[in-house]
């Protein structure tokens, strides 16, 4: 019942300075508002570099091969035995001139195996991709990207035409989804262009450009391992290469863990978060602070009142309790107009930006803990100031 009567005590006082109350909330509102859209936004950009990342496959290894003599099929056939290894694809890549009646572009030649599929999380919306028969026959065949297949046929289905590549007629028998990434991240040669072409490793291998000579030795190669098993694959071909060069000094081979990107990513935006939080955090501790004077103001200007509700009978802890509930209203309160203010101001960002960002409900429960924190930390003093007046003084006061 008491707290009841000082929780309407606590608005109606809130609401008889409107001005006054919204100025104080201000600093509360800023607060959360800083705190909830900055950690948001943190946490939007990283789910959305993660999926990213995903997309690349953030469960692959990419090695790069120096030595002067190449990796062999048999080498990528050994340590695909690995217990620790999904699947082995190699990466031969060349920059060649495509043609077609439509449009004749320099196009990038990647030489690959059918394994190269489930390594890169390759989706396809038309056709196959290669397959075993196609490396066993040389087959020329190949696998072009969306942008290719709209350039060079103008239509994103364009299984079974002809792609004439270095002179040579090659049949089309799949086409990329547009959201399949290319390999730019893994070119070697900076070959890189727009137009994707995919090829059986063999017919690859048998390529020649003006540009950049493709032979049958492999020197860069891509890994597929389960998540959990990652460290131990690494270690595995890592130990493999070293046996083969028969010389741990060489340091002709690198080897890229995928997914030491995601870890790094984690590392990275969970400082980043922390350091725009604390930032937001200072705010609000700072809206406190106003709560705090505004709070001062008012038990200095509720003197008489409190001298009065102590002469019949109000105890010290009634009066506390009656401060302290309005101090942490007026938090609450700013730290609900913060929430919608924050709400509104992503809607704007995604509208802008073109994005998809939301909300990140962890973020508005700690904003609603601190906001609450923040009244009884700085209501508690000018409370207890309240709570402990003696009734004759309070009531001399002018």
């Amino acid at each position: 019942m008491i707290l009841i009567q000082s929780v309407k005590m606590a608005l109606k006082s809130i609401l008889s300075n409107k001005l006054r109350s919204f100025l104080t909330m201000l600093g509360i509102i800023i607060g959360v508002f800083a705190l909830v859209v900055l950690v948001s936004l943190v946490s939007g950009a990283t789910s959305s570099i993660t999926d990213t990342i995903n997309d690349i496959g953030a469960d692959q290894i990419t090695v790069y091969y120096y030595d002067e003599h190449p990796l062999k099929m048999e080498d990528l056939e050994n340590i695909a035995a690995f217990d620790s290894v999904t699947g082995t694809a190699p990466f031969l890549e060349a920059s060649l001139t495509a043609r077609t009646d439509k449009s004749t572009k320099r196009i990038s030649i990647v030489g690959t195996t059918p394994d190269y599929v489930g390594i890169q999380s390759v989706k396809l919306v038309h056709g196959r991709f290669l397959m075993q028969p196609d490396i066993e026959n040389n087959s020329r065949v190949c696998v072009i990207n969306y942008n290719g297949a709209i350039e060079f046929f103008g239509r994103h289905n364009a299984v079974g035409e002809t792609l004439k590549i270095d002179g040579i007629n090659y049949t089309v028998i799949g086409v990329l989804d547009k959201t399949t990434l290319a390999e730019a991240m893994f070119s070697t040669s900076m070959t890189y262009s727009n137009f994707m072409v995919y090829v059986p490793f063999t017919t690859a291998a048998r390529m020649n450009s003006s540009s950049t000579s493709v032979s049958s030795g492999i020197s860069q190669f891509f890994i597929g391992a389960y998540p959990e098993d990652m460290g131990r694959a690494e270690s595995d071909v890592r130990d493999y290469l070293v046996r083969l060069t028969r010389d741990p000094e060489a340091n002709n081979f690198f080897i890229f863990n995928q997914s030491s990107i995601s870890e790094a990513m984690d590392q990275i935006t969970g400082v980043l978060s922390l350091l725009l939080g604390g930032i937001a955090g200072i705010s609000l501790l700072v809206g406190g602070i106003g709560i705090m004077n505004i709070m001062l103001v008012s038990v200095t200007e509720r003197t008489k009142e409190i001298g009065i509700r102590k002469a019949i009978g109000a105890g010290g802890g009634a009066i506390m309790l009656q401060f302290l509930i309005e101090a942490i209203t007026l938090s609450i309160f700013g730290c609900g107009f913060g929430i919608g203010l924050s709400w509104l101001g992503m809607q704007v960002v995604n509208i802008i930006g073109n994005v998809h960002f939301g909300i990140t409900p962890s973020v508005v429960m700690i904003s609603v803990a601190f906001s609450s924190g923040v009244g009884v930390l700085f209501g508690l003093y000018p409370a207890r100031k309240a709570a402990k007046m003696k009734p004759i003084d309070a009531l001399r006061f002018n």
